[in-house]
């Protein structure tokens, strides 16, 4: 798969994917844990405001929409998500998903008051692409 589609588009595709999210989630309040020249577009980490219950959100996330994404370890523990975008999974469709299942739960618990801003910050992003 990674012949047929090259290494310079491949990694496009994950870069893309990585942008978009990360734009999304900013619009959440989730902003990335390093600075940008130290990110891996494949292992996205965000930090999770204190006052948004990260491990029900990622168990809210896995129940009912069968969506996993990784919590922190060690220090960071309680303090942020880890999210993969990793191969044929580092998909537009997965990215907006995502980003749409937070935004129902965020909405839920009252965290957001204007739905759609994250997927708007994603579409932005996509829409500045040459595909």
């Amino acid at each position: 798969l990674v012949e047929e589609e090259g290494l310079t588009a491949r990694w496009k595709r994950h870069r893309i994917n990585s942008d978009a999210l990360l734009a999304g989630l900013e619009e959440l309040g989730l902003n990335p844990l390093p600075p940008a020249g130290y990110r891996l577009p494949m292992l996205n980490c965000v930090t999770v405001p204190a006052h948004i219950p990260e491990a029900e959100i990622r168990t809210a996330l896995l129940s009912r929409y069968r969506i996993e994404i990784g919590g922190g370890l060690g220090p960071l523990k309680g303090q942020v998500w880890r999210i993969g975008l990793m191969g044929e999974s580092s998909t537009e469709a997965n990215v907006l998903t995502l980003l749409n299942a937070l935004e129902s739960l965020f909405l839920e618990g009252g965290w957001l008051s204007t739905p759609g801003a994250a997927l708007q910050a994603a579409a932005r992003v996509y829409g500045q692409v040459s595909r």
